[in-house]
């Protein structure tokens, strides 16, 4: 028996399909356990152990599918050593050959599982298989890497189920079905791969009697088991409330083209040089990249801001908001500091801060380092800079506020591609939506960690919390009464008429002081 037969009697009609689709790039979209890492890792060494083949780079979401993949892969190189009869060895020594994380062939080439960093597989040739590509916590850094392996001949291989219908994975898809990318797509539902046998086949490995009948009660007890995850994990059917917290339209659609974000790296070394020369290049920056903006700014509107703290690894993220009619939250600009010294930090900060029209409030992240420039804020502003660490609450109770606010259209933000996946990036956990730990990669190259999604969190935050002075619900007549007592409620008190008679709203209802609008 040959190997070409013997492949065809192991592998169903879909995973034959896989095998013989030998474009440079193809997708498989898939249902739990149908066998398409097992079918994959047939053709990684078939394709290793030809003279003319290639190595392949397999890249799973954890170190379990890393070591599971290699096995299946080792389990495939011994059946071809039977399968050739002894006119080729695809082996020389077993124990020398198959390792941890690597099979050798006598080809030269290798099967080789890597970590799920993007960088691995950068200098690197070959074929390469994105496993589970939904699960990683970088798909688009991943698959930006792999595409460099097609320049010199190379593959790729992306093969996952879904995890929800804004994953990054499912965008890939979709692109695909658009004719906007040239890949190969294969759909392999539960359905489709029972219709293919693959129930017939289990019975076969497992020793049991198949019957339609019985292929029909295995059918209804996983549906049983996989219960409201049916359809995303047996049938192909992404799931609206999984994957991305907002949807990639959804944030698309509040954004504005004309809504510039400012940035800043120094140069390196930047941080050892005295402070005279730091301030004068911190103040240079701000003269140069935000005064030309502020004349975005409108001046009768409160301002608000919110900022998320990040020093070497991650960005710190400035957001100004400005209120403004039917209670539209609208963004001027936003800053991205990368490895900006602290003291730079706080002069940028507080050159902003300043020249905010009717500043009200501002909310920031006090974790870790970041509580020196909340502290030092607070310092300068008093209680209108509220110091937070960002809680499992904090997000319970704040993030559908800031999510309701995308959907209402009741906010704006800049039309950038990394606060688009800044805020792609926010997942829910346990229930709770937040900004999980992993790290994403901009556009410029360099990591993120939904710095600018935070930030903006923040700044709703702060724009509903309000500055000074916390007060209930009070009546027209009520505050008519408090302001005969008090000159500064006299003020406020004008303020606030001021405001509601410019926008038109009605004056005879009751209406917050504390500012939470």
């Amino acid at each position: 028996m040959n190997s070409e037969t013997q492949m065809s009697d192991l592998l169903l009609p879909y995973q034959q399909r896989w095998i013989a689709d030998q474009s440079q790039i193809k997708v498989a979209e898939k249902s739990r356990r149908i066998g398409m890492t097992w079918t994959e890792a047939c053709d990684d060494v078939i394709t290793a152990a030809g003279r003319n083949g290639m190595d392949t780079w397999y890249v799973g979401y954890n170190k379990d599918m890393a070591l599971e993949f290699i096995d299946t892969a080792a389990d495939w190189a011994r059946r071809l050593n039977e399968a050739f009869e002894q006119t080729q060895e695809v082996l020389q020594d077993e124990d020398k050959d198959i390792l941890s994380y690597r099979v050798q062939f006598t080809s030269g080439h290798k099967i080789v599982a890597l970590s799920s960093r993007p960088a691995n597989l950068r200098g690197k040739q070959g074929r390469t298989v994105i496993d589970e590509a939904a699960f990683h916590e970088d798909l688009p850094g991943l698959l930006k890497a792999a595409i460099a392996f097609t320049m010199w001949g190379g593959q790729v291989r992306i093969i996952s189920t879904h995890n929800g219908a804004d994953n990054p994975f499912n965008e890939l898809v979709n692109d695909i079905r658009a004719g906007r990318l040239p890949y190969s797509l294969h759909r392999t539902s539960l359905d489709d791969a029972m219709s293919e046998g693959l129930y017939r086949r289990i019975c076969l490995v497992r020793g049991r009697e198949w019957s339609e009948e019985a292929e029909q009660a295995w059918r209804e007890l996983l549906f049983a088991q996989y219960r409201d995850n049916t359809d995303e994990e047996l049938l192909c059917i992404p799931r609206r409330d999984s994957g991305a917290y907002l949807p990639s339209t959804l944030i698309e659609s509040r954004m504005k083209k004309d809504v510039p974000v400012l940035r800043w790296e120094p140069e390196a070394g930047f941080g050892t040089q005295p402070e005279y020369i730091r301030m004068k290049a911190a103040d240079d920056w701000c003269e140069e990249h935000i005064k030309p903006h502020l004349g975005l700014l409108a001046q009768d509107s409160y301002s608000f801001f919110g900022e998320d703290f990040g020093r070497s690894g991650d960005l710190t993220v400035v957001w100004p908001l400005q209120l403004a009619a039917r209670m539209v939250r609208r963004t001027p600009f936003t800053i991205e500091l990368r490895n900006v010294p602290f003291k730079q930090q706080e002069q940028i900060l507080f050159y902003l801060v300043d020249r905010l029209p009717r500043f009200i409030a501002g909310a920031m992240d006090a974790s870790g380092n970041g509580q020196y420039l909340a502290e030092q804020a607070y310092h300068k502003y008093g209680s209108r800079i509220e110091q937070l660490k960002l809680s499992v609450d904090w997000y319970r109770e704040n993030m559908p506020r800031y999510k309701a606010a995308f959907e209402d259209g009741t906010i704006e933000l800049p039309a950038d591609p990394d606060i688009m996946m800044d805020h792609r990036a926010i997942k829910m956990e346990n229930g709770i939506a937040k900004v999980p730990d992993g790290r994403t990669q901009g556009n410029d190259g360099k990591q993120r960690h939904g710095d600018s999604a935070s930030a903006g969190a923040l700044a709703y935050y702060a724009s509903r919390k309000g500055g000074p002075g916390q007060y209930e619900f009070l009546s027209i007549r009520g505050v008519e009464r408090s302001r005969r007592n008090n000159v500064a409620e006299q003020d406020a008190y004008d303020d606030r008429m001021e405001y509601l008679r410019r926008r038109g709203l009605s004056l005879g209802s009751a209406f917050r002081k504390d500012r939470t609008w």
